[in-house]
C-alpha cells in the first residue's frame, strides 16, 4: 500500500469517526469511501471464501453450480459467458474467472453471472470482499452491479435482493470490500441462494467487455458501518421529556399540546342520518373533526396514530404517537383545503392551520430540498434518517392543492415545491423512481416502484408534470408482468407491446369472471384509488386508469361478498384488531403479488365513492350500524367482519383519505379540481389520456 492509499484511508477513518461524513457531497464521499474500499487491508477476523476458482471445475467451491443469465434470452444482441483462465488470476496457482459480456446499445438489455450459495448462513460476517479488473484488450464498463438473493419468507418464487455497484474499475487489480450493511434490500443474512454480477446497458458505457475476478469471500471486520435501523438523536424531545419528570410522566403533557380530545368512545348508532348525504356529511364532518383535533397545537401538525381502548377514551387507556410522516402533512393540506371547500370551516380558520403547519415544515431540518420521512410533533426534530420519494410526492401534492386554494399562500407552497428535484430519486438505469434515500448511509434504498398501477404512480405524475424527471419514465412502468414470472397470482391476457405518444409500452391485463383490469402489486383499493384523491383519473385517463379504477372497486365488492362471504367488504393495508400492530390486505387476485385477505377498512369504501358511490355509501352506512367501530371522530381503522373485533385506533393517513374521498364527492371533486388546475398537473395530464389498458 503505498502512502496516498494510506492517506486516503486514514482520512475516511477520522471522518467516520467524528460523524463528519455526513456533511460531505455526495460525490466526495464518493471517491473517499471507494479509496477506502480499495485500499483498506484484509481483515483480520473470520473469512469464509465463496470461490478462489483455483479448481478446473466452476462448481467446484462450497456452495454449487453457477451460470450466466440474460434478461431477454431471445435477443441475440445480448449474452454473458464465462470461463475458468489459468493466466489471469489474483494467486501464484490455480485459475482466476473470467466473465464477457455484450449488450444491445438498441434497447435496455441486462446479463450476467450467478453463483449457486445453497442457503448459505452469512450471519456474523459484514463485508464481501473480491478482486477485479477489467480486460485491456477486449474493453470493459467502469462499473457493473453485483448482489446477493435470497427466499422471500411467506412469497414462494420471489426473492429479496442486497446490490451495490461497484464503481472505478480499471484494467489492474483492485480488492473490492463491501459492507453488507449498504446492501440494504437484505436484513437477515442468512439463506443466501444467489450471489449475481449484473451488466447492464444503460449503466455500462462500454457496451462490450470483459472482466477477471478471483477470490469472492465474505469477511468479519468488526466494522460493519452504517445500517437502516440507527436511530436519529432527538436532544431536543429528550431534554423536554427531562423537564417534564421523564417520557411516561409527559404523556399527559402531549395530550395537553393537542387541539382537542374524544369525550366518548362509540357514537350513538340510532343517531345516523337515514338520507345518504346527510349520512356522508354527518361522517365527513366527524373525520374533519378528529383529524383537526388529533394535531400539535403550537406546530399545526397531525398526529400519526391514537389509540384507545374499547369503550374508553380515557388516557390511561390510550396511547398517543406524537410523531409525524411527511404524508400525513401532505393529506393534512389537503383535508384543510377540503374542510373550507365544505364549509366546515371558514377562510381565516383554514388560512391560520395552513400558515401553522407551512412555518413548522420550512423550519425542519431537510436533504436535498426533501424533508425527512418523520418529525417529532412536539420538539420538530427529523426521527428518521430516510427521504422517501412516494411521501414526498404526497407533501408536493398538498402543496399544489394548497397554492391553487388560497393564492396568498403561493409564494411559500411554492418555494417549498421548487426546492427539491424529484431527479434525485430517479434510477435512470431502471428508469423507475427509487423507493428512496439513507442520508447517514449515502446509499438509495434497494428497490425501485416499477408497477404502474399502484400509490406511486401519483408521485411519478407529479415528477413528470414537474420537469424533473422524463416522460418515457410513465411508459417504462409494469402493466404486467411476463408470463414467465410464475410467482404472479394470475397469468396476464394479450401481454404486448403498443405503442403510446411515441413511446412502446408493454401492454396486457387479467381477467375475472368476465371482468379486465391491470392488476396492482398487492390488489388493495390503497394502491388502486389513493392517487384518485388528487387526479381525476375518469375524466383524464377513461380508457386506462379511469376504467380500471372502477373495476377494482367492483372486483374487490364482489370477491369479499361472494368469495369470503364476508357481510362488508374493503380490504387495504390498516391496523390489526387482534394486535397491535399494522399489516397488508387485499384481494389477491387483483394484485401481481396479491395480498392475504383479512380484516376490512372504512378507508376502502370511502375511496370507493369516486367509482361506486352507491355500493360505497351502503358499505359505510353497514359498517357504522353494524359493529362497534364509529367513534366521536368516525371510523375507527378496521374490523374483523366475521368476529366484529375493531382496531379502536385512528391513523392520520387512514383518516385524511377518508375525509379527502369524500370532500371530493360531497364538494363537486373540489380536492381534485384545485390539483388539475395546477401548472405541474396541466402538464402532465395529456401523457396519460390516450392509453387503452385493454385494446392490443
Amino acid at each position: 500500500m503505498d502512502v496516498v492509499e494510506q492517506v486516503q484511508i486514514s482520512y475516511f477513518k477520522i471522518l467516520m469517526h467524528q460523524k463528519i461524513i455526513r456533511f460531505l457531497a455526495p460525490t466526495t464521499w464518493l471517491l473517499v469511501f471507494c479509496a477506502y474500499l480499495q485500499a483498506e487491508p484484509s481483515p483480520v477476523g473470520k473469512r469464509l471464501v465463496i470461490h478462489d476458482f483455483n479448481r478446473a471445475l466452476i462448481a467446484d467451491n462450497l456452495r454449487g453450480n453457477a451460470g450466466t443469465w440474460n434478461l431477454d434470452p431471445n435477443d441475440p444482441k445480448s449474452e454473458a459467458n464465462f470461463l475458468l483462465d489459468p493466466v489471469n488470476r489474483r494467486g501464484t496457482e490455480g485459475y482466476g474467472l473470467y466473465l464477457t459480456y455484450k449488450l444491445n446499445p438498441e434497447k435496455k438489455s441486462q446479463n450476467g453471472f450467478w453463483m449457486n450459495l445453497n442457503r448459505l448462513d452469512a450471519r456474523g460476517y459484514d463485508h464481501l470482499e473480491f478482486w477485479v479488473k477489467g480486460d485491456a484488450k477486449l474493453g470493459f464498463a467502469k462499473s457493473f452491479k453485483v448482489e446477493f438473493k435470497r427466499p422471500k419468507p411467506g412469497s414462494p418464487g420471489e426473492s429479496l435482493k442486497g446490490s451495490f455497484v461497484v464503481t472505478g474499475i480499471t484494467d489492474q487489480w483492485q480488492r473490492i470490500s463491501i459492507p453488507l450493511n449498504m446492501m440494504n434490500g437484505i436484513t437477515e443474512w442468512k439463506d443466501l441462494e444467489e450471489l449475481v454480477f449484473s451488466f447492464q446497458s444503460r449503466r455500462a458505457d462500454v457496451k462490450q467487455g470483459g472482466y477477471y475476478i478471483d477470490d469472492i469471500a465474505l469477511v468479519e471486520t468488526g466494522e460493519p458501518g452504517p445500517s437502516i435501523f440507527d436511530p436519529v438523536a432527538m436532544p431536543k424531545k429528550k431534554q423536554w421529556e427531562k423537564e417534564q419528570g421523564g417520557e411516561k410522566a409527559a404523556i399527559p403533557l402531549i395530550q395537553k399540546r393537542l387541539v382537542g380530545w374524544p369525550t366518548v368512545a362509540l357514537a350513538d348508532k340510532r343517531s345516523f342520518p337515514k338520507d345518504d348525504h346527510e349520512f356522508l356529511m354527518r361522517v365527513a364532518s366527524d373525520t374533519w373533526k378528529g383529524i383537526d383535533a388529533l394535531s400539535d397545537r403550537e406546530h399545526g401538525l397531525p398526529l400519526d396514530t391514537v389509540r384507545f381502548a374499547k369503550g374508553s377514551v380515557e388516557l390511561k387507556d390510550s396511547r398517543i404517537g406524537d410523531y409525524t410522516n411527511v404524508t400525513n402533512i401532505g393529506l393534512y393540506f389537503l383535508s384543510v383545503v377540503g374542510a373550507y371547500d365544505l364549509k366546515l370551516i371558514t377562510k381565516e380558520e383554514a388560512l391560520e392551520k395552513l400558515k401553522k403547519t407551512l412555518n413548522s415544515i420550512e423550519s425542519f431540518e431537510s436533504y436535498q430540498g426533501f424533508l425527512y420521512n418523520y418529525y417529532d410533533t412536539t420538539s420538530n426534530e427529523r426521527s428518521s434518517n430516510f427521504v422517501s420519494f412516494v411521501d414526498s410526492a404526497w407533501l408536493t401534492s398538498g402543496l399544489m392543492v394548497t397554492r391553487q386554494a388560497f393564492t396568498e399562500l403561493s409564494d411559500r407552497c411554492t418555494a417549498l415545491i421548487n426546492r427539491g428535484n424529484y431527479s434525485f430519486f430517479y434510477d435512470d438505469v431502471e428508469q423507475n423512481m427509487n423507493h428512496g434515500y439513507y442520508v447517514h448511509m449515502k446509499c438509495r434504498a434497494e428497490y425501485d416502484y416499477g408497477v404502474l398501477y399502484t400509490e406511486p404512480r401519483a408521485g411519478s405524475f407529479i415528477a413528470i408534470g414537474k420537469g424533473d424527471v422524463p416522460e418515457e419514465h410513465w411508459f417504462e412502468l409494469m402493466r404486467t408482468f411476463s408470463e414467465d414470472s410464475e410467482w404472479q397470482s394470475m397469468m396476464p391476457i394479450h401481454r404486448q407491446p403498443k405503442m403510446v405518444l411515441g413511446h412502446e409500452v408493454i401492454g396486457g391485463y387479467y381477467e375475472w369472471k368476465g371482468m379486465k383490469f391491470v392488476p396492482s402489486w398487492g390488489g388493495s383499493l390503497f394502491e388502486a384509488l389513493m392517487p384518485t384523491m388528487v387526479i381525476d383519473e375518469k375524466q383524464y385517463a377513461p380508457s386506462n386508469l379511469g376504467k380500471n379504477d372502477e373495476i377494482h372497486a367492483i372486483v374487490q365488492r364482489r370477491f369479499a361478498l361472494e368469495e369470503l362471504n364476508y357481510p362488508v367488504w374493503g380490504m387495504s393495508p390498516c391496523s390489526m384488531p387482534s394486535e397491535d400492530n399494522y399489516s397488508e390486505y387485499g384481494v389477491k387476485i387483483l394484485g401481481i403479488h396479491g395480498y392475504k385477505p383479512g380484516v376490512v377498512t372504512p378507508h376502502v369504501s370511502a375511496l370507493a365513492l369516486y367509482v361506486t358511490p352507491k355500493e360505497a355509501t351502503e358499505n359505510l352506512r353497514k359498517l357504522a350500524e353494524t359493529y362497534d367501530i364509529y367513534g366521536e371522530y368516525g371510523f375507527y381503522d378496521a374490523v374483523d367482519p366475521m368476529t366484529g373485533q375493531v382496531a379502536y385506533k385512528y391513523l392520520s393517513l387512514d383518516q385524511e383519505m377518508i375525509f379527502i374521498a369524500l370532500a371530493n364527492y360531497l364538494g363537486d371533486h373540489c380536492v381534485q379540481k384545485h390539483f388539475g388546475a395546477d401548472p405541474i398537473a396541466q402538464k402532465a395530464i395529456p401523457m396519460i389520456h390516450d392509453e387503452n389498458f385493454f385494446e392490443p
